[in-house]
């Protein structure tokens, strides 16, 4: 993680070293959401937003810096910081809800991008001020990132441990030593106005896709629990209870005719029974309001851009000499 704080505040300060070129620089904010194992609505799990739980959204902030080829065409750099969560006591799916597992994870990210402007309108509102103007873009790219996912004790309708958060991945739940490092591909929409030819002020929607399913710490099936290292890590790898698995059974709406022995191992004779669903990559989610400034150099494209400002001034004036 220091490795990339410190390559974050490497790449801000060496924006000061290109003013001469097409630059603006600032921060994003707003907020995280995720795809994968965890959560979900009432169905098996599916694609996108409608699968997410919404009011499991968190923060997510960042900094930026965008380097302007032309009129269409940019690119950026960015590093973020977004903490995502979710747990099974918030579906409607029985078969999760009984699974009754948590997370929560901070993602700290390093990206590089490439953006196309659609649509943009250099005088908006059309009365002449060329004040402020209008961007409308597509982007993708791909980033890097740190991520450890964290786990609490849900039982009997309370946390355990004092609400206590526990580092899953050195625990190996599935059996699997997986990275605390990614890639994701990231892609989306943003827009942007810019004020006074400086400030620029915006909006964003970022979809990462990633080639891990463990940033919720749950991808395959229930492993022999006797291979966990410690008692600590088995109550994490299998939080389900009788008590919880009767609830479920007797809710007429949720409808369901569930065991015990469905969510862990039964020995090496037995097919394994599933904890996660392993077809699909976990992904994120961004959207971020952005607000920054424009490095305004006297560059070739400068010149050609605002050379309707001198047309409409007038040519500098000098005083006479006698």
């Amino acid at each position: 993680m220091k490795k990339l704080i410190f390559l974050a505040a490497i790449f801000t300060l060496s924006l000061s070293s290109f003013a001469q070129y097409k630059w603006d620089y600032g921060i994003s904010l707003g907020g995280a959401n995720y795809l994968g194992d965890i959560g979900g609505l009432e169905k098996t799990r599916r694609d996108f937003v409608v699968d997410m739980h919404l009011n499991r959204t968190h923060v997510a902030a960042g900094l930026y810096g965008r380097y302007k080829f032309g009129k269409r065409l940019s690119a950026a750099a960015n590093f973020s910081y977004l903490h995502i969560r979710d747990a099974d006591r918030y579906t409607t799916n029985p078969a999760r809800r009984a699974r009754n597992l948590n997370f929560r994870n901070n993602i700290f990210e390093l990206g590089l991008r490439g953006e196309l402007t659609i649509f943009y309108d250099n005088d908006v509102g059309g009365r002449g001020y060329y004040n402020p103007d209008f961007k409308f873009y597509l982007f993708g790219g791909v980033a890097g990132f740190y991520h450890n996912p964290q786990g609490q004790i849900y039982k009997e309708g309370e946390l355990q441990y004092g609400g206590q958060w526990f580092n899953l991945r050195p625990w190996q739940t599935e059996g699997v030593r997986y990275s605390a490092l990614g890639v994701s591909i990231p892609a989306g929409i943003g827009l942007y106005f810019t004020f006074d030819k400086v400030w620029r002020i915006g909006w964003e929607l970022s979809w990462r896709t990633t080639f891990t399913d463990y940033l919720d710490d749950i991808s395959t099936t229930y492993i022999d629990p006797a291979l966990l290292p410690d008692d600590q890590a088995r109550e994490f790898y299998s939080q389900t209870y009788t008590g919880l698995i009767q609830e479920i059974n007797s809710d007429p709406v949720l409808d369901a005719e569930l065991s015990v022995n469905q969510f862990k191992y039964l020995g090496d004779g037995a097919a394994p029974n599933k904890r996660g669903q392993a077809d699909n990559n976990d992904s994120y989610l961004s959207t971020q309001f952005t607000i920054g400034r424009v490095i305004r150099g006297r560059s070739q494209f400068y010149r050609k851009k605002y050379s309707w400002l001198r047309s409409r001034t007038g040519s500098r004036r000098s005083r006479a000499k006698f």
